[in-house]
């Protein structure tokens, strides 16, 4: 990854990576955030902040769910500190490159590798004075719709939160669900005769069985509920199953957990067991999640894109995406709203249930790193 020092070379140098800064960051939840697979009280976040050779500055967010990916915080730092020598010198113009580096060098910390990628993405579309979502083409820049995350609760809570949300304009929810099927049918029952005219989205994170899933969406389409997809019912190697439960229940699927890599995407394609691919950059870096929707709209199938317990650096990332490119339906970059606090300045706004997007360089945002904040740089 040495860059060639000849004249050719010299704007690349420009853009060279000098020095990045990481710190912990702990974001308290408004209410627990409780999936199949396990819960979450606080996000333990990392941000990033990358300073080119020029003086342009980018910033970045690994957002580790050990219950989902396998990374915690400790590794993730570890692995930051690890990558970030590697990036010294390094050409911010050739992210792809880098990107590529990286996956090499430590292929199960994504989380990591993603902050690094969108802080040097980041600091290079300040370089150029442009907008992430213009480096990807712009081929999509107005305000979209989310949906909002309903943890597994108690009945009578899930109501509440749905009110809350309903009151704001939401009304499209995306209940986790995957624990006890029975509580989970009535969860949605409550919701649905308390607000006429909401949509579902049940994400299973992996949590059912096969004859669960479809017990749960009988259940759903014996009260009247308009479940507009299944999210990774079941474990994400059982692409049979994926494939079963959207042929037998009619609903359309959605392969999160199963898709890490283009690899499984193309599993996924093979074996015809989704209609919707999620994108989520921290499962597998920035680059990545750029040519698996491509290839997921290539190949016929839909786009969702998601994200962990993120702030609105990593979510910005991703929304840069949706702005950038075309095809993605159904949008799920809600958690900043579950955080009871936000860490971030300027970049992309929400109004209610829209994302507005914002026009400055970069991800347009900025957060200040604390004194103690880790450091790698060139000597």
């Amino acid at each position: 990854m040495t860059p060639h020092r000849n004249e050719s070379s010299l704007p690349h140098l420009m853009f060279a990576v000098h020095k990045i800064e990481f710190w912990p960051v702990d974001v308290p939840l408004v209410d627990p955030f409780v999936v199949a697979t396990g819960v979450r009280l606080v996000a333990e976040n990392i941000f990033l902040r990358v300073t080119l050779s020029n003086g342009a500055q980018g910033y970045g967010e690994a957002a580790p769910f050990p219950e989902v990916g396998g990374e915690s915080r400790s590794s993730c730092l570890d692995a930051i500190n690890r990558l970030g020598a590697t990036l010294l010198g390094q050409p911010a113009d050739r992210f792809s490159e880098i990107a590529g580096h990286m996956k090499v060098l430590l292929p199960h910390q994504p989380a990591a590798r993603c902050g690094l990628e969108t802080a040097v993405i980041d600091a290079y579309g300040r370089a150029l004075n442009q907008p992430l979502w213009e480096l990807w083409g712009a081929a999509d820049v107005r305000e979209r719709e989310t949906d909002i995350t309903i943890p597994i609760c108690s009945p009578d809570k899930t109501l509440e939160l749905a009110r809350r949300w309903h009151a704001r304009g939401f009304r499209l929810f995306k209940m986790k669900v995957g624990k006890d099927v029975e509580q989970d049918i009535l969860r949605l029952e409550v919701v649905h005769r308390a607000l006429p005219g909401v949509a579902f989205i049940g994400d299973g994170n992996q949590g059912f069985s096969r004859d669960e899933c479809l017990a749960f969406a009988k259940g759903v389409k014996r009260f009247g509920g308009t479940m507009l997809l299944l999210e990774q019912p079941v474990a994400r190697e059982d692409l049979e199953g994926l494939a079963a439960i959207r042929r037998d229940t009619g609903i359309p699927v959605a392969a999160d957990e199963s898709v890490r890599s283009l690899a499984d995407a193309e599993k996924v394609v093979a074996r015809q067991a989704a209609d919707y691919i999620n994108i989520k950059i921290m499962k597998t870096g920035v680059v990545e999640a750029r040519k698996i929707a491509a290839y997921t709209l290539s190949s016929g199938l839909k786009l969702m894109i998601g994200g962990m317990v993120e702030t609105r650096i990593a979510m910005g990332c991703s929304f840069s995406l949706v702005l950038g490119m075309k095809g993605f339906e159904v949008l799920d970059l809600d958690t900043p709203l579950l955080l009871a606090e936000d860490p971030v300045d300027r970049g992309y706004q929400y109004q209610n249930s829209r994302l507005v997007p914002w026009t400055a360089p970069g991800l347009g945002l900025s957060i200040q790193p604390p004194s103690d904040a880790s450091v790698v740089e060139r000597r």
